[in-house]
């Protein structure tokens, strides 16, 4: 890909970050004959390099939260052939299972909590199937004696947002996008100011830059909630599925790539931008997990990370146009698009945002699903 350290302008559209939201949308607007640039001096980088990459709209379902479970539904139903075209565009493959996630409890209180949402996922037609303790290590044998029981969601998947990022990259490239390895400190009538005082100018600007993107646009809601996880290496079957759990009421899950990896996260932090890896924190994940998983004490601790989700008020992202951020009546010159807000699921909506972003992008019909995502629907 052509990394331009100093923007002007000639692209049709300009795309502020380069996690896996804002490259989705680049490359589908790429692969619409759109000249594309994205602004990010470190792309993949941010929250994209620390997610687990679950793409588990059954097993992250909760009572007051329906429009991001149809959402998700939505999005997990255009992932395989998301995958397909992706995995063909760019050469990479996505590490991409399909497999299940199974939910387990490792208390009674635990397992009454599990049996609650259980009927409640069953009301809501999802596939969910009720297990024993003894059906859970059946089908990993590396979990605790001690797990009392649990079920399976078997529609849910996975895939590593790392090599999804790669992917991306490598199709974008492919496509004639191009990479400004620059950051974006303001959006001005005509585009995108650079710090280096650079304005990559363009009729369309994308604002996809996570936590930050509220800096971009002050009036999204839009704030950073910090995650700490860690990653460990083992045997490649150390465990065959997503593990998610619940250890006297706090939640852990741990999920295992093809090269042995298993990602296991991940704390909730209200901390703002503070990108500090802390002890408690790394013990608690390591508390949790072991309860569930006792031999996972003996992997090799490789990785530990900080990532910030961009969480909204209600937990939905913000997908749609916006108003530009200058006064009223100030000459303008571009349409601008918010594609942020993600929160927990970015990995999963990425295939929705950007087929919606496409569509916004070439005046098209966005999927009616999006209607929940409007940037304005909180000012109303």
């Amino acid at each position: 890909m052509e990394v331009t350290p100093e923007a002007t302008s000639a692209a049709d559209v300009i795309v502020v970050g380069g996690g896996v939201e804002g490259l989705s949308v680049a490359w589908r607007a790429a692969r619409r004959g759109m000249s594309v640039a994205v602004v990010d001096p470190d792309p993949g980088s941010g929250a994209t390099h620390a997610a687990a990459g679950m793409l588990a709209p059954v097993s992250e379902v909760t009572y007051t939260e329906e429009p991001q479970l149809r959402l998700g539904l939505a999005s997990l139903a255009l992932w395989p052939s998301f995958r397909d075209e992706l995995e063909d565009d760019s050469g990479v493959g996505l590490d991409y299972r399909s497999d299940g996630t199974l939910k387990i409890a490792y208390s009674a209180d635990d397992m009454a909590v599990l049996d609650e949402l259980a009927t409640f996922e069953q009301t809501l037609g999802l596939r969910v199937e009720r297990l024993t303790g003894r059906e859970c290590r059946k089908l990993e044998p590396m979990l605790s004696p001690s797990i009392r029981g649990g079920m399976l969601a078997r529609d849910d998947a996975w895939v590593n947002p790392r090599l999804v990022a790669r992917a991306l990259l490598a199709a974008l490239d492919r496509n004639g996008g191009t990479l400004i390895a620059e950051r974006a400190v303001e959006l001005t009538p005509r585009g995108v100011r650079l710090a280096s005082g650079t304005v990559a100018a363009a009729p369309r600007v994308v604002v996809a830059a996570g936590s930050w993107s509220s800096r971009l646009l002050p009036g999204l809601p839009v704030r950073p909630v910090k995650g700490q996880i860690l990653r460990l290496r083992g045997p490649a079957d150390f465990l065959t599925r997503c593990v998610r759990g619940l250890v006297h009421g706090s939640p852990a899950y741990l999920v295992p790539r093809g090269d042995g990896e298993i990602t296991v996260g991940a704390t909730v932090e209200e901390l703002g931008f503070d990108g500090r890896v802390t002890a408690g924190g790394v013990y608690e994940l390591l508390r949790d997990a072991r309860e569930l998983v006792p031999g996972l004490t003996e992997l090799e601790l490789a990785e530990t990370t900080v990532g910030f989700r961009p969480g909204t008020p209600d937990n939905l992202p913000l997908i749609g146009p916006v108003d530009a951020p200058w006064p009223a009546g100030e000459s303008r010159e571009i349409d601008v698009l918010a594609a942020t807000g993600h929160h927990r699921n970015g990995i999963l909506l990425t295939p929705i945002t950007a087929a919606a972003a496409a569509a916004f992008l070439t005046g098209d019909a966005a999927p009616e699903i999006v209607k929940f995502c409007d940037p304005g629907r909180f000012a109303k």
